[in-house]
C-alpha cells in the first residue's frame, strides 16, 4: 500500500455510504493521531484502539443524525498525496467551506487541524479536508 492515510479516508467513506456503525482500520501513529481530531471535533461518535499484534487495529463508531439518518461527516477530501505534497505556511492556511470544515495538518508540531496551527503560526503538509 502507498498511501495508508487515502486508505484510511476511504475505508471511512464506504462505511458511512453503506450506513456502518463501526468500520476497522489498520492502526498508524497518524491514524490514530487523525482519529482523535475527528472525535475532538465532534466527526465520530466514539473510538478504540486494539492491540492485536504488531500494528493493531483502530475501531471507530461512526455519527449519524438519528432523524433522517445522514453522517456527520459529509465529505473527505485527501489533499496531499505521496506523489504530490501540498504544504502551506500559516498565512496562506487553507479555509475549509469557509470555516465550517476543518483540515488536517501535519506539523513539526505533530498533527493539528488548520485553526490550531494558524494560532501557534506554524505551516505544515495538508493532509486531507473533512466536512
Amino acid at each position: 500500500m502507498t498511501d495508508p492515510i487515502a486508505d484510511y479516508l476511504t475505508r471511512l467513506r464506504n462505511a458511512i455510504s453503506a450506513k456502518h456503525r463501526v468500520v476497522e482500520v489498520p492502526a498508524s501513529n497518524l491514524k490514530k493521531e487523525i482519529t482523535k481530531i475527528l472525535f475532538d471535533k465532534g466527526y465520530i461518535l466514539n473510538y478504540m484502539f486494539v492491540e492485536d499484534g504488531p500494528q493493531g487495529t483502530i475501531k471507530i463508531a461512526l455519527k449519524y443524525d438519528a432523524a433522517n439518518k445522514t453522517s456527520a461527516i459529509k465529505k473527505l477530501i485527501r489533499v496531499s498525496s505521496p506523489g504530490l505534497r501540498k504544504y502551506t505556511g500559516y498565512k496562506d492556511m487553507p479555509r475549509v467551506i469557509n470555516g465550517l470544515g476543518i483540515a488536517i495538518l501535519s506539523t513539526s508540531k505533530g498533527v493539528m487541524t488548520d485553526k490550531e496551527a494558524a494560532d501557534l503560526k506554524i505551516g505544515g503538509e495538508v493532509l486531507c479536508y473533512v466536512y
